[in-house]
């Protein structure tokens, strides 16, 4: 069964930056479509980015556009998440998620395989 795991989160300033990675161990991602959530608490998760398998087509929640950037190395099997502007409503869990599949929708239940999520606080 496909595990997913998260890293690169941690504490940053407002305005500052981080890059999430997201890895398979023992899997390779180049066939899936990933995606990246963010939950905030006492809030619903909700999308961030996405990306499919070819690398030719990404979306971004508009309040991330301009800001964060969703990437893959497939020769690392490795997918990042470049966060940039960070801002103190950017505080949440982040997870990756990914399907099977060329293509993408960018909801949570379009995704069948989570990580455990990895903790990003934007704080001074």
């Amino acid at each position: 069964q496909l595990q997913l795991v998260e890293s690169g989160g941690g504490l940053v300033q407002p305005g500052g930056s981080l890059r999430l990675s997201c890895t398979a161990p023992g899997f390779t991602l180049d066939d899936y479509a990933i995606g990246w959530f963010r939950q905030a608490p006492g809030l619903e998760r909700e999308v961030v980015s996405c990306i499919n398998s070819a690398s030719d087509s990404t979306y971004y929640d508009d309040s991330v556009k301009g800001r964060f950037t969703i990437s893959r190395d497939n020769a690392k099997n490795t997918v990042y998440l470049q966060m940039t502007s960070l801002t103190p409503e950017d505080t949440a869990v982040y997870y990756c998620a990914a399907e099977l599949g060329t293509s993408y929708i960018p909801i949570l239940t379009y995704f069948s395989s989570w990580g455990q999520g990895t903790q990003v606080t934007v704080s001074s």
